[in-house]
């Protein structure tokens, strides 16, 4: 399963430098407020598992707030070894949405 991943990533970087996704299905939760629900915690960290599984470099930043004031979480993807790519796009992101 892990090659399969390898390989959809391989085949999507071909196209694209790098990739941009939520860091988490949900906004941001103040600390503890998920602690007597540990599937909600697993849950919230469900989309940053492909980019393990595939051993892609990777980098979450923050975009935003919600409507309670909390942070949005985009995470950047790029090619095995080439962290400069997404070092570069979390910087212009971060230049482009202040």
């Amino acid at each position: 399963m892990r090659e399969l991943i390898k390989e959809d990533f391989k085949k999507a970087f071909e196209k694209v430098d790098v990739l941009l996704t939520p860091t988490s299905p949900t906004t941001t939760f103040k600390i503890g407020e998920k602690d007597e629900n540990p599937l909600s915690l697993y849950l919230a960290d469900l989309y940053t598992c492909q980019g393990n599984i595939g051993g892609l470099a990777g980098i979450s930043v923050p975009f935003g707030k919600d409507e309670n004031g909390l942070p949005i979480g985009v995470q950047f993807y790029g090619p095995i070894l080439q962290e400069e790519k997404i070092l570069n796009a979390a910087q212009h992101l971060e230049k482009t949405t202040k």
